[in-house]
């Protein structure tokens, strides 16, 4: 999948045209969490993406998202750290306590693919953004999202229940299959099927495949 360049994270800036005196109003409730939100569907849509228009959307004048967020890259940096706190709420919430194994992982995978499809558009900007020179806080985010799959591969590696060096290995090339897995679908790849017995199809797979011989 591919950004288009508007929604590259080099993109700086989003200059605003001056506009003439305007009835909606400046205050808004809950402005912060209806910008992300209406960022959000703009980016799904794959259209133009400018605190103007998002501004027009949830009914603000055009200065009141500059509350929040000083340019489009503000808030495209928010989208991208709100959205890893989002999955790895999720996540997190996937696993049982105390739960074998094998089940976790199943729940903790259906979890990732289930944001990653539901939320393509979303995942792309946020790996895409903890990449660029400077992004500390979203990979510390992204770090933050992932602790319970890799706390769940440390735990079965020194149970012994897979055959690794420590289990960051094994959960990283484990993580890239059920990415893979997600890619497919949004492009249409796994057609009609639904996803939940795939990735417990692959859990079994890579769980055969990496359990000690």
């Amino acid at each position: 999948m591919s950004m288009t360049t508007m929604l590259s994270p080099s993109t700086r800036g989003d200059t605003l045209p001056a506009v003439t005196a305007t009835a909606r109003p400046y205050h808004h409730g809950n402005l912060r969490p209806a910008l992300l939100a209406a960022a959000e569907r703009a980016l799904a849509r794959g259209g133009e993406l400018s605190l103007r228009e998002l501004a027009r959307e949830i009914g603000v004048s055009h200065a009141a998202p500059r509350r929040h967020f000083p340019d489009k890259q503000a808030l495209l940096d928010a989208l991208a750290l709100d959205g890893f706190e989002r999955l790895g709420r999720e996540m997190a919430a996937a696993v049982e306590p105390g739960g074998a194994f094998r089940e976790d992982l199943r729940a903790l995978a259906r979890a990732y693919v289930r944001f990653a499809t539901e939320h393509a558009a979303l995942l792309e900007l946020m790996y895409a953004g903890k990449h660029v020179p400077g992004a500390d806080a979203l990979r510390e985010a992204a770090d933050r999202a992932f602790a319970a799959p890799l706390e769940l591969f440390t735990g079965a590696f020194e149970r012994g229940e897979i055959a690794a060096d420590d289990g960051m290995g094994a959960a990283m090339v484990t993580w890239s299959s059920f990415h893979g897995l997600a890619a497919m679908a949004n492009s249409g790849m796994t057609g009609d099927a639904p996803l939940d017995p795939l990735v417990d199809l692959a859990v079994d797979q890579l769980l055969d495949g990496l359990r000690p011989r």
